[in-house]
């Protein structure tokens, strides 16, 4: 089962050559979910092939660099004939500002649109097999940052105990016990499921900050996970002036998802001051995070392994 994330912006307010401001693209088993929308989205969502079947766009926060590419997303959006509803999940307060982003060009979509506030420990959506649940992180305004985490997969099925220790032919019995249904063999023997199927397995989590200064929250809500993408606006030589405007230092990322025991850290929302030199970035994370730690570029994807992928 496929879990894809595609960075479409990764720099930060002011954007470079190399990159856009925020966006991430997240693809699972047929399901889009877009995460902040900066100016310029639209292309990059053809540049890089993601497609505009987005029916949910999660907003971390309204500040310009996060949703002047709603706009123009929409309006193509409306140009293609687009006919089934798009929900637009915005931070408590937001609901304003995301309708009149919506409206900026002075033609409402014709599609249905739904605006959603949420608040930290809102599930904002609930998904076939995963949620996507809003935290609380720690930027300038009203801002919330979202984990997609996927439901526990059925343990595994033990098929040689099955067929060779208790004499189960191949067959729907298999089917039924990793249900969780108990069976009856031919000679009345009853087979429970915890005889052939081991303990339920965690799903994949991804975590997306969008800006935020270091937070407990953000430890809490990406505990474990098997991908953070985390706000890296500057070095250390930088870390007053992150403090100042909200922002996170990359070896502060580091430090957040070591804390989390997260197992990869994606460094984003770059200054466009490092222009295409992004090496500091990735000492400073790699020197507080043992796990694998990079700072993606736009149009990278990456497909979101399994926990136990290499049991």
């Amino acid at each position: 089962m496929s879990l894809r994330v595609t960075f479409l912006g990764t720099s930060g307010a002011i954007p470079t050559t190399e990159r856009n401001p925020a966006a991430l693209f997240v693809s699972r088993e047929g399901d889009d979910l877009l995460f902040d929308c900066g100016e310029g989205t639209q292309r990059q969502m053809m540049r890089y092939g993601t497609g505009f079947g987005v029916d949910h766009l999660f907003v971390t926060h309204t500040h310009g660099d996060h949703v002047l590419g709603i706009p123009g997303l929409t309006q193509t959006m409306d140009f293609n004939e687009r006919e089934r509803p798009l929900a637009v999940h915005v931070p408590a307060g937001e609901r304003s500002t995301a309708k009149r982003l919506l409206n900026a060009t002075g033609n409402t979509p014709s599609f249905p649109v739904r605006v959603k506030e949420v608040r930290a420990g809102d599930v904002a959506l609930d998904g076939d097999g995963y949620e996507v649940r809003a935290f609380d992180v720690n930027h300038r305004t009203n801002a919330v940052g979202y984990a997609i985490v996927e439901d526990d997969r059925k343990g595994r099925f033990d098929r040689e105990k099955a067929e060779e220790e208790l004499g189960i032919e191949p067959g729907p019995k298999y089917s039924q016990l990793h249900r969780g249904e108990s069976v009856e063999l031919e000679d009345g023997t009853v087979v429970d499921p915890d005889a052939v199927v081991g303990d339920p397995r965690p799903g994949r989590t991804v975590v997306y900050t969008g800006d935020t200064t270091p937070t407990g929250s953000t430890v809490e809500a990406a505990a474990d996970a098997d991908l953070l993408v985390h706000d890296a606006t500057f070095t250390d030589e930088c870390e007053d002036r992150a403090a100042s405007t909200a922002h996170s230092t990359a070896a502060q990322a580091g430090s957040i998802a070591r804390q989390a025991g997260a197992r990869r850290l994606a460094l984003v929302h770059i200054s466009s001051r490092y222009a295409g030199d992004v090496s500091a970035h990735e000492a400073e994370a790699a020197g507080e995070f043992d796990g694998e730690s990079w700072v993606p570029s736009d149009g990278e994807t990456f497909d979101v392994p399994f926990p136990d992928a290499d049991d």
